[in-house]
């Protein structure tokens, strides 16, 4: 009687095994960012406005971070934190700021999140694989330049 729960105990397991899989999943990478950065350094440029773009990918990390000539100092850290606060949370980092002008004061003491417009979350195929902060002019302006940024890459993936 042991040997039979033992042997099926090891089918079960050996069928377990022979089914399960590793996920794949579409990653952004360094080259597609440079994309994105570019098409939002151009609406930066078009209107004339100087801002630091940061992409990173869905664990919050630093893919690409480009500060345009003229950009205060301070908002490499702001962008970076935008971005951050838009994988963390799955969100634009408006939905935070929104919050917050609503008086949800709350909002202030989620851990790793910046309630400034300019943070959007970038999606592939309806799962997150990144996100764009930019910061350097106001928020909605920020928004603006890291909207041209995700609007741009369907064209990028050639869709």
């Amino acid at each position: 009687m042991r040997t039979l729960r033992i042997l099926g105990t090891l089918f079960t397991v050996a069928a377990l095994a022979h089914t399960a899989e590793l996920t794949t999943k579409k990653a952004l990478n360094l080259e597609v960012s440079k994309q994105m950065a570019a098409a939002a350094e151009a609406e930066a440029r078009k209107n004339k406005w100087n801002v630091v773009i940061c992409l990173v990918d869905d664990g919050a990390n630093l893919i690409y971070l480009q500060k345009m000539d003229e950009t205060q100092i301070g908002s490499i850290e702001v962008a970076l934190e935008k971005a951050k606060t838009a994988v963390r949370f799955k969100r634009p980092t408006k939905a935070f700021e929104d919050a917050v002008a609503g008086g949800r004061q709350v909002v202030l003491k989620l851990p790793g999140a910046l309630p400034v417009e300019g943070g959007i979350p970038i999606m592939a195929d309806g799962k997150l694989i990144g996100a764009i902060g930019v910061s350097g002019v106001q928020s909605n302006q920020d928004a603006q330049i890291a909207q041209a940024a995700i609007d741009a890459l369907a064209k990028i993936l050639g869709r």
